[in-house]
Parts: C-alpha cells; sequence; structure tokens
C-alpha cells in the first residue's frame, strides 16, 4: 500500500501493543500491524512507558512522551523500517 500525504482516513484510532505488535488502529477502519522491535526504545520500554501515548500532528502521529518516541503512521504504511537513532 502506498499511502497518500496527510490522508484523514491514515489518522490514528486507537494503538496498543499485543505480543510483541505493535497495532494502529485507524479511522477507515483499517488495523495495521508492525514488530515492536523495530522501535527499539519500545522494546525497552516498561508496560506503562508503552501505553502512555497521545496523538500528534492532527492524528498522523503517535508519541510515547516516556520514551521520547514519535510514530509517523505514514511510515508504518509505507512499510519502510524507521530510521534508528
Amino acid at each position: 500500500m502506498q499511502p497518500s500525504a496527510l490522508d484523514p482516513k491514515h489518522r490514528v484510532k486507537d494503538v496498543c501493543i499485543v505480543n510483541e505488535r505493535l497495532y494502529v488502529d485507524l479511522e477507515d477502519g483499517q488495523t495495521v500491524s508492525v514488530p515492536v522491535e523495530i522501535y527499539p526504545r519500545l522494546v525497552n520500554g516498561t508496560d506503562e512507558q508503552r501505553t502512555n501515548w497521545h496523538l500528534i500532528r492532527s492524528g498522523w502521529s503517535i508519541h510515547r512522551p516516556d520514551l521520547d518516541e514519535d510514530i509517523n503512521t505514514l511510515v508504518i504504511l509505507s512499510g519502510i523500517r524507521p530510521s534508528q537513532s
């Protein structure tokens, strides 16, 4: 799937981690998932840190303040592994 930039249907509705996979529910009803291992900060975070998140960029990105982690929905949808920093 090649997402179009800032398409409202790609806004995040909900987020959870189950069995070391990050699940992102989108406004259009899709759920996408990726392995947590591609986000080292999530891998090393506690359950409390992983569940403390809020939306930024009008719902196109997930921010976890305790882990200093921002995850962009368009990166997940593109299938490209995020750069490690």
